[in-house]
């Protein structure tokens, strides 16, 4: 166990707990280490009151499930809420915000180098989407994997694409938005993957699957998907922006010095453990009150997880990838480390823990 922890007091976690069943309460009926029956990749969940809402890619569309628990989504009828009637192409990793009480989704079509990112929106979360629109993303690159969220009342995108033209790496970037459909202003990019642990498996090496959140102190997350996903080296890093940070530059953030949720023990962070029964875990959501970062859980109890993995014992493929529930804690007094870099060497502050 990591002695470094921040310990809470029996009074203040008990505080603690009574807000989190009001910010945000662990799924109904939650089991650990639950591989649920969908079997796929890149979860996108949150919840509404009571009601879970996950959206995922059909092939040529996107489709929206909901049920009363994480666990119970696999079973939960998905009704189709949009069809690519224009023939962009592969549509890839949908994710559903909620935004002045209205729903958008998310999503990444094209071939090869032509995705690009498109959003529908709606007043209901599982009927009423209308016409996709394309995301007037700053230089118009290949992009991937995208979401809004608000931090200190700006609302920001951030996403995984490529710097030029070409399949070099794959970097995560922000940019401002407007209103939940309009980017504004340049996109900053905020994460390469240029750390040993994140370049055990290239070809492209790769961040993605960006998920913003929000720590007990109110600093900004990005927790993201390194090394490739064909691969069971994929795991989850972690970006922290500074106390005080600007989140479009980029030497503000400070990375985990490893994976936080991982297989391969040789990559995962010090004080961290691999997983005892998935391959590969990536590509997660955050399962949070409307989708929004403001509703972050405070420290101490477990909360609501789901990503996407392979059970171990089975030939590590996309197609043996299935969606799981799982858990995550804040984890105080984390110190990430850097060099050769401007700004301070080290950052101290919260980290995450995940749980199958």
């Amino acid at each position: 166990m990591r002695t470094s922890r921040r310990f809470l007091s029996a009074a203040a976690f008990a505080l603690t707990a009574a807000l989190t069943a009001v910010v945000c309460p662990p799924a109904a009926g939650h089991a650990e280490a639950a591989r649920t029956g969908l079997r796929g990749a890149d979860p996108s969940v949150l919840r509404v009151g009571n009601t879970y809402v996950a959206v995922q890619s059909t092939g040529g569309g996107i489709a929206v499930r909901q049920a009363s628990s994480t666990d119970a989504l696999a079973s939960a009828p998905a009704r189709q809420v949009w069809s690519d009637g224009a023939g962009h192409g592969e549509v890839w990793a949908p994710e559903i915000v909620r935004d002045g009480g209205r729903y958008y989704i998310y999503f990444s079509a094209g071939r090869g180098p032509d995705h690009r990112m498109y959003v529908i929106g709606s007043d209901s979360p599982d009927s009423g989407y209308g016409a996709e629109r394309k995301l007037a993303l700053p230089e118009d690159k290949w992009a991937i994997d995208g979401s809004l969220f608000t931090f200190e009342g700006q609302r920001w995108f951030v996403w995984s694409g490529w710097a030029g033209e070409t399949n070099v790496e794959q970097n995560l970037y922000v940019a401002r938005m407007s209103d939940p459909t309009t980017p504004t202003g340049a996109r900053y990019v905020i994460s390469q993957p240029r750390e040993s642990w994140e370049r055990v498996v290239g070809d492209p090496f790769v961040n993605e699957g960006p998920e913003p959140v929000r720590d007990p102190n109110g600093q900004l997350h990005v927790v993201y998907s390194a090394n490739g996903s064909w691969s069971e080296q994929y795991c989850l890093g972690d970006l922290r922006l500074k106390a005080g940070g600007d989140p479009a530059y980029v030497w503000d953030w400070y990375k985990s010095n490893g994976c936080l949720f991982g297989s391969d023990g040789a990559t995962m962070m010090p004080g961290w453990d691999p997983t005892l029964y998935v391959n590969g875990p990536g590509h997660h959501s955050f399962v949070l009150a409307d989708g929004d970062i403001n509703t972050s859980p405070p420290a101490g109890p477990r909360f609501p997880l789901m990503f996407h993995a392979v059970p171990k014992g089975t030939p590590y493929a996309w197609e043996n990838r299935y969606w799981y529930t799982g858990t995550f804690a804040w984890w105080g007094d984390t110190t990430y480390t850097r060099a050769n870099s401007p700004g301070a060497a080290s950052d101290t502050g919260w980290s995450l823990k995940f749980f199958e």
